[in-house]
């Protein structure tokens, strides 16, 4: 005999109490199933042990979830004492299990030839069975072991069974810090001290700081509020009895300003409009417990409704120009006291052509953006396109409308036939030609010209003007955008002409590009195309 039955008596608390520390200490699964496992194959002298539990989710099957001894190639041998024993008496369930214990022997070539099992059951549920193998002299438990070796399997028991409570709580915490942290808006938590506890990568963005820089400091001195356009914030609600019983999520809305820091690409100094929704969580007895914060970045949307008061006022302006000068000499030639000779009805006429045409233009840009916000902006694609003819009719034509600049249009000789449409690149070179005349006001040297690359084709557009100063040069693509100085005041335009370039050139999959001409004043946009 191996042990007697106080030598029994005595492991079993040595590893009753080692499970109970692995319990109160790690918690971790893995590391409970080893000392279990160790315990219960020291208790009966036996050579390996294997925990396997039940998985209720999977049709109530037995998986082996842990083994101690047997190597892991070995491990699918021992299938057979998973399958379900037959309901028979003890003596011939002892026999199948002996049985079954020869058939794995045989196939694991491990020597085993006597098998201790224990069912570890916790509170009626059975979590799985223990199983310990032998070799050698076969081993007869003292009529007192039985009794404790089924109070350890009930010690093993809770303690597999509060791990894998333990490890579905972790992957829970898991699922939900990462659906947090992965979350496109701003999402914040904060404790009943107004201390925060999280804060998401896109939060982090916004504001332009790390997360580790402001989780455990106070809401009030990150979001120091440059000004409000809600009625009060977080602080100021609070005061005022927030949140009562019932009472709505807190909304507050208002610009901060971000630190600067170059280290950190979103810590640009900038001003930033943020929209916060507070809510509450409460316990049991009414009394608040954290607040979540969900945030969302504003800043776009107050550019948004900037852009579109300027485009209420410059649609306003350009539409009323054109309709004036027409109306003003329709007027005047129906005046019926005025006899007007040929040549002043000529010219009144090409008047309001002239201006009624420059109104369908308008009213083209405007559809044409319209269209690309819808996501209905087509192309009409020709796959042998001359370019450069469309270059140099366009150029003929603003060339005969300005006597105080010479437009010049140098194409290579072996310039390719594109795939493009037609119309919208020829729309594309009149906004950069018509813009290179209008921010060149004393005349000058307009240079157009064509390269053929190995895979692209480039136009580019020079002028001698006045250039782009450097804090406007990040929106000069963006729709209603316009130099802000007394030359763009007193020029037509809506701002549109490049907004549409841009949108054209890259509908070809291309690209457009500008800068300051090194040797002298005046800009230079190009524009690339695939040649294929």
């Amino acid at each position: 005999m191996a042990h007697g039955l106080v030598d029994v008596r005595i492991l079993q608390r040595e590893y009753l109490l080692a499970i109970s520390r692995a319990v109160t200490a790690e918690l971790d699964l893995h590391d409970v199933f080893r000392i279990i496992l160790r315990a219960a194959v020291d208790l009966v002298a036996g050579k390996a042990g294997m925990i396997a539990l039940h998985h209720p989710e999977l049709d109530n099957s037995v998986r082996v979830a842990a083994v101690y001894g047997i190597p892991a190639p070995l491990v699918d041998h021992f299938a057979p004492l998973l399958r379900d024993i037959p309901q028979v008496d003890a003596g011939e369930q002892e026999a199948e299990l002996t049985r079954r214990l020869q058939l794995v022997a045989h196939r694991s070539n491990l020597g085993f030839t006597q098998m201790v099992r224990l069912p570890m059951v916790s509170g009626g549920e059975t979590i799985g069975l223990i199983y310990v193998f032998l070799s050698g002299t076969p081993y007869h438990l003292p009529k007192d072991a039985a009794s404790l070796l089924g109070s350890f399997a009930e010690q093993a028991a809770i303690a597999v069974k509060n791990a894998r409570l333990y490890e579905q709580v972790n992957k829970e915490k898991q699922r939900l810090d990462a659906i947090i942290q992965q979350n496109a808006d701003g999402v914040m938590i904060l404790d009943q001290s107004l201390r925060i506890t999280d804060f998401n990568k896109a939060l982090s963005r916004m504001v332009g700081r790390l997360p580790e820089e402001v989780i455990g400091r106070p809401h009030e001195e990150i979001f120091q509020w440059l000004s409000l356009k809600s009625e009060m914030d977080l602080h100021e609600a609070l005061t005022n009895g927030w949140p009562l019983p019932g009472a709505a999520h807190l909304y507050v809305e208002g610009d901060l300003q971000r630190p600067f820091d170059e280290n950190l690409e979103t810590a640009d100094g900038k001003r930033v409009s943020l929209g916060i929704t507070y809510a509450p969580l409460m316990d049991g007895d009414g009394r608040m417990t954290d607040i979540i914060a969900n945030v969302r970045d504003l800043t776009r949307y107050r550019e948004e409704e900037a852009l579109q008061k300027t485009f209420i006022s410059v649609v306003s302006h350009e539409l009323k120009t054109p309709v004036s000068i027409i109306k003003g000499y329709a007027g005047t030639l129906r005046r019926q006291d005025a006899n007007w000779s040929p040549e002043v009805m000529q010219d009144s006429l090409a008047v309001i052509e002239e201006e009624a045409d420059n109104l369908t233009d308008l009213i083209d840009s405007l559809l044409e953006v319209s269209r690309l916000q819808a996501g209905t902006f087509n192309l009409e694609v020709s796959e042998d396109l001359q370019l450069n003819r469309v270059v140099e009719n366009t150029a003929r034509k603003f060339g005969s409308q300005s006597e105080k600049h010479e437009i010049i249009v140098q194409f290579a000789d072996d310039f390719p036939p594109i795939w493009g449409d037609e119309r919208r690149l020829g729309q594309v070179m009149n906004n950069l030609i018509s813009n290179a005349i209008k921010y060149s006001p004393d005349g000058g040297e307009i240079m157009i010209r064509g390269k053929v690359h190995p895979q692209h084709v480039t136009v580019s557009v020079r002028d001698g003007g006045i250039g782009i100063p450097d804090h406007e040069q990040h929106r000069i693509f963006q729709k209603f955008s316009r130099l802000d100085n007394a030359l763009s005041r007193k020029t037509e335009g809506t701002g549109l002409g490049l907004f549409l370039c841009k949108a054209i050139i890259e509908a070809h999959d291309g690209r457009i590009w500008f800068h300051k001409n090194p040797d002298g004043p005046g800009t230079t946009f190009t524009f690339s195309l695939p040649r294929n």
